[in-house]
């Protein structure tokens, strides 16, 4: 799926109207179209603005992410992560995965 096609379908579930989204995003209404029709690409500072106001990474926008599903909440959240002493973010980690294995294992033995 090509740029314009994402931008499309995250328009349409995010719905937002469209004056105001193209106007948090700097450009015109006209504009929008051109990117989602795939006439034009937007800049790398327009598709971030983009991305943003469709709450999707840049990364996920352009095709290189496989899911929209990290979300700014989840960023954020890995953000403040990062910024844990050492032996908090050890522990936080070993639960997150032992949580995440438990329901992949859960998962598998579902089907």
């Amino acid at each position: 799926m090509n740029i314009g096609h994402k931008i499309t379908e995250l328009r349409k579930q995010n719905n937002p109207p469209p004056p105001h989204y193209a106007q948090e995003v700097g450009v015109s209404r006209e504009m929008i179209g051109r990117y989602e029709r795939g006439e034009v690409m937007p800049s790398i500072e327009v598709a971030k603005k983009i991305a943003d106001a469709l709450e999707v990474s840049l990364d996920y926008l352009a095709g290189g992410a496989q899911k929209s599903a990290v979300d700014k909440q989840t960023l954020k959240l890995m953000h403040d992560i990062e910024d844990l002493e050492p032996a908090i973010k050890d522990k936080l980690l070993y639960l997150a995965n032992a949580v995440i294995r438990d329901a992949k294992t859960k998962r598998a033995y579902a089907h």
